[in-house]
């Protein structure tokens, strides 16, 4: 039986309640993009199957699932692929259809680019997973990463632009579904100040287009065009002083997991005061109290210093200051 890339309970907000989640990480065919600068992603995919095949080993990823998770105990899952959950070539329809059934009644959220949000499709997967519990069972999340089509194209090489999301928007919503955006903190080529600027305008401007926002602080992921940066010392992950700013900022709502939160290729501080923030970032998560972020932003550290000289100080299209 195939195992999925990963797959974990855990749990998430949504709407005033945490509910219980499975978190679902498929391997498939790829990405077709398969060009982003930050992803490593792209190498988890079975390579160059038959379609008969790929459908055979993503069926047998959702045997697993099944027969190792109590799925009467879950309100939400999670999905995400090597690239898009709705991307035909990469998860057969057969697939799609199965995964409706088998998380039918649960609160879905599929990940997928834009192209690939069809609203036939979309429709059919929504009604699949329908049973009347939830106004609103599917929402399709999007790696949005930044309004800004510059930054999009030159820092993460995403291939589509903002008309695409707004376009694939507007599809999704014809067919019932929600719409979650993800937005990157810091992609590779920006200072500590661009990028704090970039997502504060992101967030704003997101805020009135999708009905829920993830915020991904930049890790360093092996393999990466990034990487490399990085281990020339060209790259630093965002400080959490800055995702914490941004949070307590936020007009609305954005949800945090600083991935690597604390560590080297994550994003981090001193070492001193990271754990805290990493903590409290997580509980606001679960809970949307923003008192908890406020707390440790005000308590400080001596590296906030530091953070504060590198925002003023720090120029573009130069080496990072700090690491």
């Amino acid at each position: 039986m195939e195992k999925p890339l990963a797959c974990w309970k855990g749990s998430d907000y949504y709407r005033g309640d945490v509910l219980p989640s499975l978190t679902v990480i498929l391997k498939t065919g790829g990405c077709r993009h398969n060009r982003c600068r930050m992803c490593s992603y792209r190498f988890e995919r079975y390579m160059e199957p038959t379609s008969d095949r790929l459908a055979s080993l993503l069926l047998s990823q959702l045997d697993w699932i099944s027969t190792r998770y109590p799925l009467d105990e879950i309100r939400m899952v999670k999905i995400y692929t090597s690239g898009s959950f709705f991307d035909p070539d990469e998860v057969p329809p057969g697939v799609v259809d199965a995964a409706a059934r088998l998380f039918r009644g649960k609160l879905v959220i599929a990940e997928t680019r834009p192209e690939f949000v069809d609203a036939g499709r979309l429709g059919e997967f929504r009604a699949g997973i329908d049973t009347g519990e939830w106004e609103t069972p599917l929402t399709v999340a999007m790696g949005l990463e930044t309004t800004s089509d510059f930054i999009r194209e030159k820092c993460i090489d995403k291939g589509f632009s903002w008309q695409d999301f707004l376009s694939a928007v507007r599809k999704a919503r014809s067919a019932g579904a929600g719409v979650k955006a993800y937005l990157l903190h810091k992609p590779l080529f920006l200072t500590e100040h661009e990028a704090l600027l970039d997502m504060e305008e992101s967030i704003r401007t997101v805020s009135g287009v999708a009905d829920m926002i993830s915020m991904n602080p930049c890790t360093v992921q092996r393999r990466t065009e990034l990487e490399y940066y990085w281990k020339k010392g060209a790259y630093r992950p965002p400080y959490l002083w800055s995702v914490l700013s941004l949070l307590i900022s936020a007009p609305v709502f954005v949800s945090c997991d600083p991935l690597g939160g604390g560590r080297s290729r994550g994003p981090h501080n001193c070492g001193e005061c990271d754990h805290d923030i990493v903590r409290a970032i997580r509980d606001f998560s679960l809970s949307n109290d923003r008192g908890l972020l406020v707390d440790v932003f005000e308590k400080g550290c001596r590296c906030r210093d530091e953070w504060e000289s590198v925002l003023s100080r720090e120029m573009p299209y130069c080496m990072p200051l700090t690491r």
